[in-house]
């Protein structure tokens, strides 16, 4: 299984830290315990320190036993929020993962100027999938962040999600635009922008990666189906990285992959100073243990 060589990897890096902000949540709780089952890290538990201790205690677990916990109590969302951030920002813990509470209040915390984890880069969310018949991760980004990015942002985002790539194992990633077409069309913004992002990556403007497109997601993936459209491409059928042009494209694509193929998937914000776990407060245990095992091997 792709997504638990992550875990594998995760296990052979030196023990890091991470800040769980308002942890007072069941699934949260488990991708803990089940991380710390694992050896991936220890844990910060930033939250309401009685609601938490009793989430431990059904699942058996003494937190006062358990020396690779800490709770912190806090009195409020912002307040865990605000703590989880400035632990990560003075190096107390390596990675920051996001609880039982909106995603607006932890990144409030997050771009706050005085204690955040900005860098001056563009925040964007990238997701490692496992797909089944794919014996490759597919990435998809960004399916959560950046609404509609210009081509400024989305050769941010590219640069982000190659980073994050080879943080996995991938030396060269490969880098699919995504479009309705193949072909530039002065009218489909999106083509112009796939178009001017592979010129860019050709003239070394984006490095360490190969990017061509515009392509369809048939073809991005599928050589077979590439080859019927006559494609000649490096890229092409063998996409690791698939770059969607709006946020309804990358949101529709991440969900189609979970409930209509079965895909499991890992997920971190990628641009911060430090990885950033940001699942859904739907999603399971096992999702965010897969985000947990990407972010700490991105560290």
């Amino acid at each position: 299984m792709l997504l638990e060589t992550l875990i594998d990897k995760a296990t052979q890096n030196d023990a890091k830290t991470v800040a769980v902000a308002a942890a007072e949540d069941k699934e949260v709780i488990e991708a803990v315990l089940d991380a710390l089952n694992r050896n991936l890290a220890h844990f910060l538990l930033f939250g309401d320190q009685e609601k938490i201790k009793s989430i431990l205690q059904l699942k058996g677990i003494d937190a006062n036993s358990e020396n690779r916990l800490t709770i912190i109590h806090t009195a409020s969302l912002a307040e865990a929020a605000d703590s989880a951030v400035k632990a990560v920002s003075s190096k107390e813990a390596h990675v920051l993962m996001k609880g039982n509470l909106p995603t607006n209040i932890i990144l409030k915390s997050v771009l706050n100027k005085e204690f955040g984890l900005r860098t001056g880069s563009v925040l964007s969310h990238t997701a490692v999938f496992e797909v089944p018949g794919f014996e490759r991760f597919i990435i998809v980004t960004d399916a959560a962040m950046n609404i509609a990015p210009d081509l400024q942002l989305k050769v941010q985002i590219a640069k982000n999600a190659v980073a994050l790539a080879k943080a996995i194992g991938i030396e060269t990633p490969k880098i699919a635009p995504i479009a309705a077409v193949e072909e530039v069309n002065p009218a489909m913004q999106a083509t112009l922008d796939a178009a001017a992002l592979t010129m860019m990556n050709r003239r070394g403007q984006i490095k360490g990666c190969l990017i061509d497109g515009p392509l369809a997601l048939d073809n991005a993936i599928s050589t077979l189906a590439a080859e019927h459209k006559g494609i000649q491409s490096e890229v092409a059928g063998e996409a690791d990285i698939l770059l969607v042009p709006a946020i309804e494209v990358g949101n529709a694509l991440y969900k189609s992959l979970i409930y209509f193929a079965n895909a499991k998937v890992g997920a971190v914000i990628s641009g911060a100073k430090a990885p950033i776990v940001l699942t859904s407060r739907a999603d399971s245990a096992e999702s965010k243990l897969y985000s947990l095992a990407l972010a700490l091997c991105s560290v």
